[in-house]
């Protein structure tokens, strides 16, 4: 729907959306996959504390079918919109374009009338993506100026790549095409960001569909065969510019954060695992004399454990990774907050040197061996701080614990439970779980939140501060 002026909720600048009204409630994605062949479902969370449902789930929306493994929805439009030649500037930030990574299916998820009480308005079926984009297993939504972005992990030909991103038109949802002019060396895909301003896009690797849908291939993992590399595009002309190899070490170059200011040139990259000694690491990507470069900026090690108390696939070697499997970047570009999956730890960061992080905050839930408890949940928890989303403020986080299904029973083979955190963040730095606030999903697990109105990782900004 289009209107004679924009939509509220789209900001020209990061500072003006920091003084967005905070959020009411939030949208989560829970899954039921290889559980109980129930289907996946998007919750509605109460967010309001003077609510007194605050911290339940209000409504929830079942997907007509099994099996989908909904993974990283987003809004069908936010404030690129209003980028100087965006044609469509008149959008409104209506839809959830929500992916079924095991599927293939997209599912168009209608907020209006009642945000509380979404509905579906579209499928768009398995066979139409894999036709239309020539690409499996949709992954990542944004909502760019000129079209709705998917990444994707495979392509149209079963459990192999090239992964790749295709388009969605911004009116009926129809699939456009592949993206990509010239892709250039690029086969392994996951996730991608952009400096728009700059007509960069950047995208990051996991793996082919055959090495991660029945869990990671340990094989391929120890012989470096996962993603390794940073991918830099002509955002404009769709075509591959740049390759920046991080080293064979590091593999699963998950999740991008570039810098919400457009005129800053930088952003923040999550490496799962080094091969050398289990470490994670966050990198700093940036321009350098014309090109493109990045730096490893933080290491956070592994911790010695008990074999006994470590899942097959560690018991040989005496010690949890972190597993940094979601990072996520304030509005401010102040603070990065780092979900380490496999210890049970959210970092807190202050990058306001984005090349000297400087470790401000942390809080332990979870973890392989550690399975702290929660102020709400005492007992041990399954699972750690996983998909992480910041209020456009900044003083509010919230966090999940489910990675994918296949990888979460390998890690945690007694099977986690799904839960959902908040964390409230000092003005100074520092952050604390809300004592409140805890959502226990059952035996359904969790993943992606969006929240009401934008967040942190969804709109991009064309318009200095």
């Amino acid at each position: 729907m289009t209107f004679l002026r924009p939509d509220q909720t789209f900001y020209p600048s990061p500072r003006m959306a920091c003084k967005a009204p905070a959020e009411r409630l939030g949208y989560v994605a829970t899954l039921n996959t290889g559980r109980n062949n129930q289907p996946d479902a998007l919750c509605v969370v109460d967010l309001d504390p003077e609510s007194p449902r605050y911290g339940r789930v209000v409504h929830k929306l079942e997907m007509p079918y099994a099996g989908d493994e909904l993974h990283h929805f987003g809004w069908n439009a936010c404030s690129s919109a209003l980028c100087p030649y965006a044609p469509h500037p008149h959008l409104e930030r209506r839809y959830l374009i929500v992916p079924g990574l095991r599927s293939s299916r997209i599912y168009i998820i209608d907020t209006k009338p009642d945000p509380w009480r979404p509905s579906i308005a579209k499928i768009i079926a398995p066979e139409d993506v894999l036709k239309r984009s020539g690409y499996s297993r949709p992954h990542t939504i944004h909502c760019g100026p000129d079209a709705i972005y998917v990444s994707a992990l495979g392509a149209n030909n079963g459990g192999g790549g090239p992964g790749g991103i295709f388009m969605l038109d911004h009116f009926n949802f129809d699939v456009l095409g592949p993206w990509e002019i010239d892709r250039g060396p690029q086969r392994l895909a996951y996730d991608f960001w952009w400096h728009i301003t700059e007509d960069t896009m950047i995208t990051s690797e996991w793996g082919v569909p055959r090495q991660f849908e029945n869990g990671l291939v340990f094989e391929d993992l120890l012989n470096g065969r996962y993603g390794r590399n940073l991918h830099f595009w002509d955002l404009r002309r769709r075509r591959h510019i740049q390759t920046i190899n991080l080293g064979d070490e590091y593999q699963l170059v998950f999740e991008l954060r570039p810098a919400h200011e457009p005129t800053k040139t930088y952003g923040f990259a999550g490496v799962v695992i080094s091969l050398k000694n289990l470490s994670s690491s966050i990198w700093t990507w940036y321009r350098e004399k014309g090109r493109w470069a990045a730096r490893k900026v933080i290491e956070i090690p592994a911790e010695p454990a008990d074999p006994d108390k470590l899942p097959p696939p560690l018991k040989g070697f005496g010690a949890v990774p972190p597993l940094v499997t979601d990072i996520d970047l304030s509005l401010d570009d102040r603070y990065l907050y780092v979900s380490c999956w496999g210890t049970g730890e959210l970092h807190q960061y202050d990058v306001s040197d984005p090349f000297k992080p400087r470790l401000t905050g942390k809080v332990q839930i979870g973890g392989i061996t550690r399975r702290a408890g929660h102020p709400l949940s005492q007992g041990p928890l399954l699972g750690g701080p996983q998909m992480v989303e910041i209020s456009r403020d900044g003083r509010r986080v919230y966090f999940t614990n489910s990675l994918y299904s296949s990888v979460d029973d390998q890690f945690y083979p007694d099977r986690l439970t799904g839960w959902m955190v908040k964390v409230d963040a000092a003005e100074g730095g520092g952050i604390a779980f809300a004592p409140n606030f805890f959502v226990d999903f059952g035996e359904t697990r969790t993943h992606q939140v969006r929240l009401e109105g934008g967040d942190a990782s969804t709109d991009s900004f064309c318009y200095p501060s």
